[in-house]
């Protein structure tokens, strides 16, 4: 005679038997559903703790932070981990060192800014072409805003570079440094940051490939004459002025660039980024 206990420990052995055997199947047949989990570097979460807090405005620009070993202790790592965090937000501008023990929030550099984006169009491949149809707009509205904003000191400096500019003419590299200078003065005196922010890294890849077109076509007084007449319309206050020739300027180029049989959807030449 069985007793009904054993029946039951013997159901629940086939049973587990049979599930076992199921979910095997189901294991093998489904799809992947979960993926890996990418843990990162314990820095890594530091510096973006950190990065955090300032960017909520919880620690201002000028302000100090806490010490590598207070951070430590707050943040439950080892100072060496710290240390390392604090080296990523000086790369990236929001930290510099005032002391080797004093650490202060900073305003990141435009030049800093700019060379990370620049960094990232030349690795995504980005085309002249894709750069010349925004700068466009960029350079027309900043000679635009810099004749209604720009001071008398920035006209001066405008004045010198057009001075620079025409004793220069046959000076190939100085002449693409001066072009540089003058559309950052602009924009400078455009007074307005998100633009000046917008236009540095496509300007450190766009305006370096004026040598090319200066090196195979003779379009140097066609630039003097153009940045004459914006700066003409900036000393005058007339923005329709300043911003019409800065557009006539910026296409010029383009048809430069063709002309010298440059393609312009090709990816921008980033040669003289490593320079």
């Amino acid at each position: 005679m069985v007793r009904l206990p054993d029946v039951v420990r013997s159901v629940d052995r086939v049973d587990a038997e049979l599930w076992s055997q199921e979910d095997a199947s189901l294991i093998e047949n489904s799809p992947m559903v979960f993926e890996k989990v990418d843990v990162q570097p314990a820095y890594h979460l530091v510096a973006s703790n950190i990065e955090k807090c300032i960017m909520q405005g919880i620690y201002k620009v000028g302000q100090q932070l806490p010490s590598e070993l207070d951070l430590a202790k707050q943040l439950g790592v080892n100072r060496s981990t710290v240390r390392e965090a604090i080296r990523v937000l000086e790369q990236s501008g929001l930290v510099f060192r005032k002391s080797a023990r004093r650490l202060v929030i900073s305003l990141p550099r435009e030049q800093v800014l700019a060379s990370r984006v620049s960094q990232a169009m030349i690795l995504h491949e980005i085309t002249f072409l894709e750069l010349w149809e925004t700068m466009l707009p960029l350079e027309v509205r900043a000679a635009e805003l810099a004749a209604i904003r720009a001071t008398d000191e920035e006209i001066e400096r405008l004045e010198v570079n057009l001075r620079e500019t025409a004793d220069c003419l046959e000076h190939e590299q100085k002449l693409v440094a001066l072009d540089i200078e003058f559309h950052l003065l602009v924009a400078k005196a455009s007074r307005n940051r998100a633009l000046l922010l917008a236009r540095e890294p496509i300007g450190l890849l766009f305006y370096p490939a004026f040598y090319q077109v200066m090196s195979r076509l003779n379009a140097k007084d066609r630039l003097l004459s153009a940045h004459r007449e914006v700066v003409n319309g900036i000393r005058n206050r007339d923005p329709k002025h300043a911003a019409q020739w800065m557009e006539k300027h910026i296409k010029d180029f383009r048809r430069g660039y063709e002309l010298a049989d440059l393609d312009m959807n090709q990816p921008v030449d980033n040669s003289s980024y490593f320079e």
